[in-house]
């Protein structure tokens, strides 16, 4: 594994100044992202994973949000950027693919001029070179007649067919790192899988890096290299996946993985939901935040806040009852 990774977040904090209170929707979170490799953020909604992916992108307006902490791409710190500094980051350096694309997609600008604005202006490229490019990158992504596709606009595509169009846009100026909030979210089962696959392929090809928000475990297990499981703000469990699927040291992900079904378990089995709601963060107490819905709680858990501690290599967990865990 690399000794200096692409991406590092140190200590990442997100407050939003709320009419009931400071809600710290991200809480001190920590982790890296090497060259190359799919680090997947798995957990509820509300947990912070959107959040965090907008902070790393210097798209969090201030106020309301007020963001600390270090964020360091490629050597650079990024949190000392000015907005001109982080807009030449943004599309060049790193890409984002966002979780709904009709409303990430200008819907009174054709498919041309949205692909090849970044190009334009990041690469230097021409009109000319920036269509070659864009019909490149259609077919790439797997929308026929490029050509003729690239003179229409947003709605007369498809949901599929426009998180493609998102991903050729997160492509155009060549990144290092593409972070994909929720990408599949409002399509259907196949069409999930056909992008899914399509940005691992991808990544693979240009050796890109990618962040993958989600909440879908299965999705985690199939394309992700490490995984960062977050809660309440918090990540509360990290490492690689296949360890982390096996034996989780967590109660929270060992919840989220009770309630998935899986093929190679007992049909009898029953699934298992978690106990209880996520926690209002404008009203955290000062012990573990998982505390009332944990079923290896000791009364300790309501005192004391755990921090992320090393259980084995690159395995990491935020529980002082992880070694009960079966």
């Amino acid at each position: 594994m690399t000794t200096n990774p692409l991406l590092k977040v140190r200590d990442l904090a997100v407050e939003f100044q709320m009419p009931e209170g400071v809600t710290q929707a991200v809480d001190n979170i920590s982790y890296n992202v090497n060259r190359g490799e799919t680090v997947a953020i798995v957990g509820e909604s509300g947990s912070g994973k959107s959040v965090s992916a907008l902070a790393v992108m210097g798209l969090l307006q201030s106020p309301p949000a007020s963001v600390s902490g270090e964020i360091i791409f490629q050597d650079h710190n990024l949190s000392q950027f000015d907005e001109e500094s982080l807009r030449k980051i943004r599309g060049h350096g790193i890409g984002m693919v966002f979780q709904e694309p009709m409303t990430s997609l200008n819907p009174v600008l054709s498919i041309e001029t949205q692909l090849s604005e970044g190009m334009q202006t990041h690469l230097g490229f021409t009109s000319k070179q920036a269509r070659r490019r864009a019909i490149e990158l259609l077919d790439k992504v797997g929308i026929s007649e490029p050509e003729r596709r690239l003179k229409q606009y947003p709605h007369h595509f498809s949901g599929g067919m426009r998180q493609r169009v998102m991903i050729a846009i997160a492509l155009a100026c060549k990144p290092k790192l593409i972070i994909a909030d929720e990408p599949t979210t409002a399509l259907d089962v196949t069409i999930q899988a056909q992008i899914l696959q399509l940005m691992k392929d991808i990544t693979v090809e240009f050796g890109v890096s990618l962040v993958l928000i989600t909440h879908d475990l299965g999705v985690v297990a199939r394309y992700a290299t490490r995984v960062n499981v977050m809660y309440a703000g918090r990540i509360v469990e990290s490492g690689d996946t296949i360890d982390l699927f096996r034996e989780p040291r967590h109660p929270y992900t060992l919840g989220l993985l009770s309630s998935v079904p899986r093929i190679d378990q007992d049909r009898s089995k029953r699934l298992v939901a978690i106990n209880g709601q996520p926690p209002d963060l404008t009203k955290l107490d000062r012990g573990c935040s998982f505390y009332p819905r944990c079923n290896f709680a000791i009364n300790d858990c309501s005192m004391i806040r755990p921090e992320l501690v090393q259980v084995s290599h690159d395995h990491g967990t935020a529980c002082i009852c992880s070694d009960q865990l079966p």
